[in-house]
């Protein structure tokens, strides 16, 4: 244990079992996972989050049903009951207005939106249910009193292109091939996939940039999605590795992505739920070297951003396999099922199911005033899951990420049994 030296076994164990008894105490069970239903177990959380502006939703993968599931129904409270007004999601920010669109408005068709953020990810049942929910719940209502959709990643902007696209064909239809003949690459083009040093896409991005802002207030959307196209050619060529990781590709990611939901904030009555993954919500470092999107809002907003983390037990889970080879980038297969077992002694994930098996809630803020030993796990580091949309196609089940809760977590979130989520139509 950190900060104690040496420590005989019999010693060991007492602070595990002191650190065992802590977290049993002061979970807070779940009685449920989906939406709809009592909130009474919920009702904690309410002085819990006292005085939080964003909450952020973590995920240890992109592909278990009960995290959607859970972030679904954490939604639902945190609109209904602490006036939260956005979802800021890890989706396209070019496709995020569609969808923002039906969940105001009911403009278009709820999968057809949705499936039009490009991520396979969020194309599922769950996500929708969601979706449909946010709709449910604005209709009738007053435009100011009903929850956004917001998407916060610059990549996958083919609806910015067709965007700025109908404009320039509309005022200008002589610039229109010229000023995108380079930029239409951004539709499908992944971060770092083209790196560039002479960063001739951002270049082209930033003449379209300035042509739009010489064609007034007319061009106001189509200079909004300019600007989407600019940070999706910064994403594009920026490399994956590089001496400095602050000019790596993650970096500029989760900045940007931090900067979206900053502007969400200008307005002082915002509340957001952000939904993204671990990885990307804690307050520490992204990888262990670049600064998170969730450290960026802790370092703005301090205590008023809240990192709920969402770890799992056992179970299943959907993501690509990658085939191992001396790739610059692994070559992945169909999404497909992932199965794992229960967690290893030591990780934190064991360390919760032993204190407590179901599913369930540990607010770490309450910690300050805990006992030395559990103040001491804290602080340390251990072994925890962590699952992309693409893992190792036979290492995965053994793979570790070593974790301070202290430093990256306000809060966690244990779901004991994960399984796939379900898509909709089925994946290409």
């Amino acid at each position: 244990m950190v900060g104690f030296g040496k420590v005989t076994a019999t010693e060991g164990e007492a602070v595990s079992d002191e650190v065992t008894s802590w977290l049993a105490r002061t979970a807070l069970p779940l009685s449920r996972l989906t939406a709809g239903a009592s909130t009474a177990d919920l009702q904690p959380l309410k002085k819990v989050l006292d005085g939080v502006r964003i909450v952020g939703l973590g995920e240890a993968t992109h592909g278990t049903r009960e995290f959607f599931q859970l972030k679904h129904r954490l939604l639902e409270f945190l609109v209904t009951e602490l006036g939260f007004s956005a979802l800021a999601m890890e989706a396209s920010e070019s496709a995020g207005p569609a969808v923002d669109a039906y969940v105001r408005h009911g403009v278009g068709d709820a999968a057809q939106a949705l499936a039009g953020l490009g991520f396979w990810t969020w194309r599922t049942h769950e996500v929708l249910a969601m979706i449909e929910w946010m709709r449910d719940y604005n209709r009738g209502r007053r435009e100011d009193r009903k929850v956004r959709f917001i998407g916060i990643d610059p990549q996958q902007c083919g609806g910015s292109l067709a965007v700025i696209d109908s404009f320039l064909r509309g005022t200008a239809p002589d610039r229109a091939t010229g000023l995108l003949s380079t930029l239409r690459v951004l539709a499908t083009a992944y971060p770092g996939s083209r790196p560039d040093p002479r960063r001739s896409l951002v270049h082209d991005a930033e003449e379209l940039l300035e042509y739009l802002r010489g064609r007034g207030p007319d061009a106001a959307d189509a200079l909004r999605h300019a600007q989407v196209l600019l940070r999706a050619a910064d994403l594009v060529t920026r490399p994956r590795q590089h001496t400095d990781p602050e000019r790596t590709v993650f970096a500029a990611r989760d900045r940007y992505m931090a900067e979206a939901v900053g502007t969400i904030l200008e307005d002082p009555s915002a509340k957001v739920a952000l939904w993204a993954h671990n990885g990307h919500i804690t307050k520490s470092r992204h990888g262990g070297a670049v600064p998170a999107l969730g450290q960026h809002l802790h370092t703005q907003y301090g205590d008023a951003y809240y990192a709920l983390g969402l770890l799992f037990g056992r179970g299943a889970f959907r993501a690509r396999r990658t085939w191992p080879g001396p790739w610059s980038r692994p070559r992945p297969s169909a999404v497909v099922t992932n199965r794992i077992g229960p967690a290893r002694p030591g990780t934190i994930e064991n360390r919760l199911a032993t204190a407590n098996p179901g599913n369930h809630i540990v607010d770490l803020r309450g910690a300050v005033d805990a006992p030395r030993a559990v103040q001491a796990w804290l602080g340390g580091r251990h072994g925890t899951r962590n699952f992309g949309a693409m893992v190792p196609r036979w290492t995965h089940r053994f793979n570790l990420s070593p974790s301070s809760l202290a430093e990256e977590y306000d809060g966690l979130a244990y779901i004991a049994v994960s399984s796939d989520s379900r898509p909709f139509p089925p994946h290409r």
